[in-house]
């Protein structure tokens, strides 16, 4: 008998979103499911409306557990039920508790190893805000399930281009005081980690930008780079982690020297997610 698959659970998201486009055009293929053994978290209805809407032949295996996954096929479990619509591209706030269903089912089975690892389409932010689930976004909700020390890592990941983040979904006005030393010391070890452990990358070149244009001109525009940046480089180097900079952003993508490295560290969200989507957009993921 040959190895077992891993089995990847597939969360639906808003229903009224891309979710259900890119999930059944994503499986459609039969070459994909000799990888791994997908199981979605959603709604047979919703999923059989989809199908019928993109005229997409795919059969699912109706399931009640991950246990009764079968290999090579297109597993889904119903968290939703009848009791749903579809209005394609509308905000129903009735929704965010169907997506909310769906993830906290398949968070459970992570938790319990039925699955090893989720795929999460995307969610409405707003709608799906409860006393379940207040957070900015999936990276968030992971990271208050399985960690206790704040110590997710939000990773950008595409065939060209790797970009983590030092701070999250976070307000503009509350990054400078969230950028530590021992802030990104950590992030960059996790970053570390993950690069060798997930992505086979024996000895990892991490590059980390500075907050400040110019990063900081010396002290001249800011001392972040200085006083923050530089010791934990410095720190993380004599642990043995190959880690630059902090290097100007602008600068550094604009010159192409992002491609000298593994992966490259901002340090607030858009200062990483611009470029990585004005290079990825169609290629690339978010990986947790």
């Amino acid at each position: 008998m040959g190895e077992e698959k891993i089995k990847i659970g597939i969360t639906h998201g808003d229903i009224n979103g891309i979710g259900y486009e890119v999930i059944l055009k994503s499986l459609r293929n039969p070459t994909i499911l000799e990888m791994f053994t997908p199981i979605i978290y959603g709604s047979a209805k919703v999923a059989g409306f989809y199908k019928k809407h993109f005229d997409i032949p795919l059969n699912f295996n109706i399931i009640s557990n991950a246990n009764q996954a079968i290999d090579k096929r297109v597993n889904l479990i119903d968290c939703v039920g009848d009791d749903v619509k579809v209005e394609v591209g509308k905000i129903v706030e009735e929704n965010g508790a169907f997506a909310l269903k769906a993830l906290e089912k398949a968070t459970a089975d992570l938790e319990s190893n039925a699955i090893q690892a989720v795929v999460t389409a995307p969610i409405n932010k707003f709608t799906i805000q409860s006393e379940s689930f207040s957070f900015p976004g999936h990276t968030e909700y992971f990271e208050k399930k399985f960690s206790t020390d704040a110590s997710s890592l939000m990773l950008l990941v595409s065939d060209c281009l790797r970009i983590a983040v030092v701070t999250g979904h976070i307000p503009i006005r509350e990054v400078a005081e969230r950028i530590t030393k021992d802030m990104i010391l950590k992030k960059i070890k996790i970053l570390n980690e993950s690069l060798k452990q997930d992505f086979s990358i024996i000895r990892p070149r991490i590059a980390v930008l500075g907050p400040n244009p110019h990063a900081g001109d010396n002290g001249v525009i800011g001392n972040e780079e200085r006083e923050t940046i530089v010791p934990a480089i410095k720190d993380a180097g004599e642990s043995g982690i190959l880690c630059f900079g902090p290097f100007p952003a602008d600068g550094f993508f604009g010159s192409g020297n992002f491609k000298k490295y593994d992966v490259v560290l901002a340090m607030y969200h858009d200062q990483g997610l611009i470029p990585f989507k004005n290079m990825a957009m169609e290629t690339g993921v978010n990986f947790t």
